[in-house]
């Protein structure tokens, strides 16, 4: 037995074995395997949550590298910095703005590029601003509000310690910018005002943008500025509101240099034999002051010259008596003849074209008046001004026009022997700073007006054409609502409509009266004490809007109209 004892031994420890491992295969899970076995994974951060799946969208690239400084001059061919602020919000963590003054011209330019940072990081913007000077448009705060944004503003109207104008762009990823300059927060000062900003990058100017950091923060936290509160803000800037009155007759009128150099051309023309000249500018560049002070100079000359003023509308010749007499310094200068009116002297007559009729014409020498001058004298092609300027013979022969040209090609060059004396047109006018740029806003869903049944004999009928205005009800509405949505506050708005004819007129100022929109409607044919009142109602706020027909067209100057 002996010989046999190990293999014995070897099975049984075999067995043994074998028993062993069929109670550990017992005790396993029934998934076959012991999570203490696992390899435990490396532990990790979470970085970030991803969004939840949709088209992904690229940020514009900012004009400027975000690892780049430069200088942003709002000059042609330039980068402006409102543009450029609405791509760099863009990649916006954070957003700090310290800005003087706030305008709803300049939160309109920015409001989507805004409404996109708030939604994807809500209090992503503060604001720093003020009420002094009345300024700031509450409709802007009340926008930036709504956006989600948190405002402070400094109530102190007797002062303001806040001038800055100042953008901090927060990013993440530590490549942060600034703004810092000129421009406040208005479409005039972000697109083509003359504004100087300075754009920062934290790679090459990380210290600057850190003092602007703490500074903002020192600023928040001051007592000064205090959450924007609607009540209070209204408070603050009824107390700076002041009636002014200018002694106007005190004023010493002295030429801008476009209207000095338009005196000069004139000066020229007349030291080379040539005194029937032309003058065309373009409207709101102040032709009435530059011919009051040509005839101011030729005082100089013929202390005891006649002056005619020729125009079509009462309100050009009542505009333009009044600027005689303050570039005169005399209250007392001119009369006016219009309608029924008449003039005893004779000596300085702002006369309509309507009243000089041929028989009135008839008891006036052709030599009677020295100094003629015409206002928008493409006019002078009709018959009434030609029986004019053909009777009468003066020294000096002014004529005043934007337009020389006229739709039927007819030529008012022959009165000036083919020649103009100066010219200042709109685009140059425009890019000399000396008119205030205008925006557009086109409102879709206009009716079709391409009928052939529209268009007699070269042009529109306007009879067919008014109709087809009138009867669009829901074009009216749509265009009363992209006033509403586009002007500041429609009851602070002093706005001027113009119709096909006068039914369009009355239609129009009834839709937007509905609305809540005090308006009215005037023409040529409206008396003129009704005039007179719709544009007193007008600028003292009494009346938001005035749609007019053939009246308000040129040469009128209305410095209270906004849109």
């Amino acid at each position: 037995m002996s010989a046999v004892d190990p293999p014995v031994r070897h099975w049984q420890v075999l067995l043994g074995s074998s028993h062993g491992l069929a109670d550990v295969h017992a005790r396993l899970p029934r998934a076959g395997h012991d999570p203490d076995d696992d390899v435990v994974a490396p532990a990790r951060k979470l970085l970030a949550v991803a969004a939840p799946a949709i088209t992904p969208r690229h940020p514009e690239r900012p004009g400027i590298a975000l690892a780049s400084s430069d200088l942003l001059v709002n000059g042609r061919h330039e980068l402006s910095v409102g543009p450029e602020l609405r791509r760099e919000l863009a990649s916006a963590d954070r957003v700090d703005l310290l800005c003087s003054f706030l305008k709803w011209s300049g939160v309109r330019l920015l409001e989507e590029a805004l409404r996109e940072l708030l939604a994807r990081r809500p209090g992503g913007l503060r604001v720093l601003t003020t009420a002094y000077m009345a300024a700031t448009e509450r409709r802007a705060l009340d926008a930036l509000v709504a956006l989600g944004a948190d405002v402070h503003v400094s109530y102190d109207t007797a002062r303001t310690r806040l001038h800055a104008k100042a953008w901090l762009i927060h990013r993440d990823s530590g490549f942060s910018t600034a703004f810092v300059g000129s421009s406040n927060l208005s479409a005039a000062a972000m697109l083509d005002g003359l504004e100087w900003n300075v754009r920062l990058s934290q790679v090459d100017n990380g210290a600057i943008l850190d003092k602007f950091a703490a500074t903002f923060e020192q600023y928040w936290a001051d007592s000064e500025f205090r959450p924007y509160d609607p009540d209070h803000f209204d408070e603050a800037v009824s107390r700076q509101i002041r009636v002014r009155t200018d002694p106007l007759l005190r004023l010493d009128v002295e030429p801008r240099p476009h209207q000095q150099e338009i005196l000069d051309d004139l000066a020229a023309e007349r030291a080379r034999g040539h005194h029937r000249n032309l003058v065309v500018a373009a409207t709101g560049t102040g032709k009435t002051i530059v011919a009051a002070l040509d005839y101011r100079r030729l005082r100089a000359e013929l202390p005891r010259a006649r002056l005619l003023f020729v125009a079509h509308r009462e309100e050009i010749l009542t505009q333009s008596l009044g600027m005689f007499q303050v570039v005169l310094r005399d209250g007392a200068f001119g009369d006016l003849l219009v309608g029924g009116e008449r003039s005893d002297r004779w000596e300085h007559v702002f006369a309509s074209i309507q009243s000089l009729h041929a028989d009135r014409l008839a008891t006036l020498p052709a030599d009677h008046f020295d100094v003629i001058i015409v206002d928008e004298f493409h006019h002078a092609a009709a018959r009434t001004y030609e029986a004019l300027l053909h009777h009468f013979a003066p020294r000096v022969l002014l004529g005043l026009t934007a337009t020389p040209e006229r739709a039927d090609g007819r030529s008012v060059l022959d009165w000036f022997d083919g020649r103009t004396a100066s010219e200042l047109r709109l685009w140059k006018a425009l890019d000399q700073g000396l008119l205030s740029p205008f925006h557009y806003f086109g409102v879709g869903g206009a009716p079709d007006i391409s009928s052939d049944r529209l268009w007699v004999r070269g042009r529109y009928d306007l009879a067919q054409l008014g109709n087809v205005y009138t009867a669009d009800h829901v074009f009216a509405l749509r265009v009363a609502q992209e006033v509403e949505r586009k002007v500041g506050d429609v009851h602070r708005m002093k706005a001027l409509g113009f119709c096909v004819d006068i039914a369009h007129a009355e239609f129009m100022a009834g839709q937007f009266s509905e609305r809540g929109i005090p308006a009215r409607a005037v023409s040529a044919r409206t008396p003129r004490a009704e005039r007179r009142d719709a544009l007193a109602a007008l600028r003292d706020g009494t009346v938001n809007a005035l749609f007019s027909v053939d009246l308000f067209n040129e040469g009128v100057d209305l410095p209270d109209v906004d849109t």
